[in-house]
């Protein structure tokens, strides 16, 4: 298992991460807690929840993620562990957090509620990562890297990140944290996969540029890189089965996004690579994933835990250059299958 370093903190964290957003829902906490225990076992030692969790957000469930894992943790080296979190973010956008009713944002009274009761459900007196879920660009940067920053020297939080931020978001926090001299966003956790690079447009040259990394999320697609909706199927129970069935327009449109014919095409093309190496599409995905030098770990997410030996298999997996130039050559010929 390799190790890398989150941007340029003294953080060093497995090139693998667990999410647990299907924890509470999907996923029951007994499955939850033995993925936990066999990804600890394969060397995994980094986590990644959020105080919104599970999904999709619900005032039902809302908190159970971080509940079900602090309960993993309480019986384990806590220093062995790397544990990230998220505050949520303004709830104006299409996602809207079921905490404090409604009206997260990323100013000093929602951080502060938000932080000691992430806390108090992982049942630890420090936070590794902590995550700002969704930016708030019409607030002043000032306030929110501010109210962080103290929650690093109070030693709370030892290190921060962004998630779901723009190349000027990032770059504005950051002149931020350097005009105010407050500690700065050492990663940021975006969508980025096979089927979705934009990351690599503008944010990859931020990254590499300001020494800050990406943890990217859904390495799979949200699933479709698995094949598992080639052919028009809609295996049961399965995210996009889910939301092509329900009335929301936010999840129609998301399904038709991640699993577009485009994004199929594309899929197919991937899945046919990974046949002629000998592998698995997950592990390929998962794989490509790593093989980035602004990355420092791949978040993954199971729901079950035999789900996670494809996953396993891109520990210490290099791609060839043969395989990834057809990679690339698929996704030159297909740009933004995802739109």
């Amino acid at each position: 298992m390799d190790h890398r370093r989150i941007g340029k903190s003294a953080i060093y964290v497995s090139d693998i991460c667990m999410g647990t957003m299907t924890f509470g829902a999907q996923t029951d906490e007994a499955e939850a807690h033995r993925i936990l225990d066999k990804c600890l076992d394969a060397g995994i030692n980094f986590f990644d929840t959020a105080e919104g969790y599970p999904v999709p957000p619900d005032i039902k469930w809302v908190g159970r993620t971080e509940d079900i894992v602090g309960r993993w943790m309480k019986g384990k080296n806590r220093d062995a562990i790397i544990m990230a979190t998220k505050v949520s973010g303004p709830s104006h956008t299409w996602f809207k957090s079921p905490k404090r009713g409604g009206m997260t944002t990323l100013d000093r009274h929602n951080i502060i509620t938000a932080v000691e009761e992430s806390l108090r459900r992982l049942q630890t007196d420090y936070i590794d990562l902590y995550q700002t879920h969704w930016p708030d660009h019409g607030l002043a940067y000032d306030e929110t890297m501010e109210v962080l920053d103290e929650l690093v020297r109070s030693g709370k939080v030892r290190v921060l990140g962004c998630s779901n931020e723009t190349s000027y978001g990032l770059m504005k926090s950051l002149a931020t944290s350097e005009r105010l001299g407050t500690a700065r966003y050492e990663s940021i956790q975006n969508n980025f996969s096979i089927n979705n690079r934009r990351f690599e447009d503008e944010l990859k040259q931020v990254c590499r540029q300001e020494g800050v990394s990406l943890l990217p999320y859904s390495p799979l697609g949200g699933g479709v890189l698995s094949g598992k909706y080639l052919d028009g199927a809609r295996p049961e129970g399965a995210r996009f089965s889910r939301y092509l069935e329900m009335t929301g327009s936010r999840q129609v449109e998301m399904a038709q996004r991640f699993a577009g014919p485009r994004a199929l095409e594309s899929t197919m093309r991937i899945v046919e690579i990974a046949k002629e190496a000998g592998m698995s599409p997950v592990t390929l995905a998962t794989a490509w994933s790593k093989q980035h030098d602004f990355v420092a770990s791949t978040i993954v997410g199971v729901s079950k835990e035999d789900q996670l030996d494809d996953i396993f298999a891109a520990i210490d997996l290099k791609l060839s250059a043969e395989v990834m130039t057809a990679i690339h050559k698929v996704t030159k010929e297909i740009l933004y299958p995802m739109g």
